[in-house]
């Protein structure tokens, strides 16, 4: 429990993922909520299971592979651990509001549920960039910037590599 309050203070902005725990077993456990939460939010939005698995699974490994060729050309692979627990914390954080939102979208289809929508989904792209600024000690621009390319690469990847599969 005390790791989880730790790594929750990131979703206010206000820790460095560097001096975070690192614990392989708390990755493995977001690693678990994230794939089923996206696995979730996927096979709402297509309504075909084994797809929507397919392309969690690539998304899922795109993220590992991104995170870790990130550290790797900065020299920072040591940190994996805890850079690949920050990011997926504050996605699965984020998740958690976003799951009833998608489900309101999803039956109701009203204008606020989108907006909300967009909101969270910045939440996370901003929480992306701030690990991102934190671990790579670059400006705010630089950590959005490479925050959209880890989404680009995470969830579009993902989309192309599932439809030529």
């Amino acid at each position: 429990m005390d790791v989880l309050t730790q790594y929750l203070s990131l979703c206010w902005l206000q820790s460095n993922p560097l001096t975070l725990p690192r614990s392989v077993s708390f990755l493995k456990q977001n690693l678990l909520f994230y794939f089923v939460v996206e696995f979730f939010m996927q096979t709402n939005m297509t309504d075909d299971p084994i797809d929507s698995f397919i392309e969690v699974t690539i998304a899922t490994l795109l993220m590992l592979l991104f995170i870790g060729g990130l550290l790797f050309l900065n020299r920072m692979l040591f940190a994996y651990i805890q850079v690949m627990t920050a990011v997926i914390f504050c996605t699965n954080a984020v998740g958690l509001f976003i799951v009833p939102v998608v489900v309101w979208l999803t039956v109701s289809e009203d204008i606020l549920s989108y907006y909300l929508f967009a909101v969270l989904l910045l939440w996370n792209g901003v929480l992306v960039a701030y690990v991102f600024k934190q671990v790579l000690a670059v400006n705010i621009a630089a950590g959005l910037v490479l925050s959209l390319f880890y989404f680009v690469t995470t969830y579009f990847g993902a989309f192309a590599l599932g439809q030529l599969l």
